[in-house]
């Protein structure tokens, strides 16, 4: 089954209708590494020692064609790619119902709280995978920064009770998408990069937004229900973009799997 990135994102458009380690080089070296130990053998490495191991993984992960791109990472590579492939896929999103209610200030608790449970699922299956895969690019691109599933399980708790584990449930639509993400981790894990790319991202770019928004129009408690917004160890969320846009680009890809990637 074919599932490309655009209907991805128009996916996401229907179902929203309905730390550092000790090292210094946490948001360098991908989160996967660090929690299975990986990164604790860095920081008991000389420096140059760890230089060199960075210079290896970096020759198996980094094309030597795109390595010294400058000026705006937006502007080319795959990055341009992507965006001006889910360019319309974006303009629905923003134009749903769900989305500009919302944005209007009449959107309502419960469908807010759907709308945060739906991501738990989402993105409790797709950082599962990334602690699974044994794919050096998409561990490239997961830094611990961007991880979602802590704050939304402090959501879930705020919305569902200290019980809420035994009282969620995921909805058909999240399901599919559920599943998807842990398809293409076994066949074609190369591909969940399009899902941190729409999904991370978008977070990023828009979604703080919400959070605010929803604290002010659904009257939840002040710092509450919105820990999913808040990316706490990102100081600056335009330089942080421009650094993952960048490795994005760096990727050593052929053109069929970018190809695959975006479409």
């Amino acid at each position: 089954m074919k599932f490309s990135l655009l209907r991805e994102m128009a996916f996401v458009t229907a179902l929203l209708s309905a730390p550092s380690h000790g090292c210094g080089i946490a948001a360098f070296v991908p989160s996967t590494n660090l929690q299975s130990g990986y990164g604790n053998g860095l920081c008991q490495s000389t420096t140059s020692e760890v230089s060199e191991g960075l210079q290896v993984m970096e020759s198996r992960i980094l094309s030597p064609e795109t390595t010294d791109l400058g000026g705006n990472p937006r502007k080319v590579g795959l990055a341009l790619q992507l965006d001006d492939g889910t360019r319309k896929s974006h303009s629905m999103a923003e134009n749903s119902a769900f989305v500009t209610g919302f944005f209007k200030g009449i959107g309502t608790r419960d469908a807010f709280s759907s709308l945060v449970t739906s991501l738990y699922f989402v993105y409790d299956a797709m950082e599962d995978e990334f602690d699974r895969t044994e794919d050096e690019l998409v561990r490239f691109l997961d830094v611990e920064e961007l991880r979602r599933r802590g704050p939304l399980e402090l959501d879930m708790e705020y919305f569902h009770g200290p019980d809420w584990r035994d009282n969620i449930r995921v909805s058909p639509a999240t399901k599919i998408y559920v599943d998807r993400i842990r398809e293409i981790s076994g066949d074609n894990p190369h591909l969940l990069i399009a899902h941190q790319y729409s999904r991370y991202l978008g977070d990023l770019f828009g979604g703080q937004m919400m959070g605010g928004m929803a604290t002010q129009s659904l009257g939840l408690d002040e710092g509450k229900g919105v820990a999913f917004y808040e990316f706490e160890g990102i100081e600056s969320t335009s330089d942080f973009i421009v650094d993952w846009y960048r490795k994005l680009n760096r990727l050593d890809l052929s053109d069929e799997e970018k190809e695959a990637i975006v479409d």
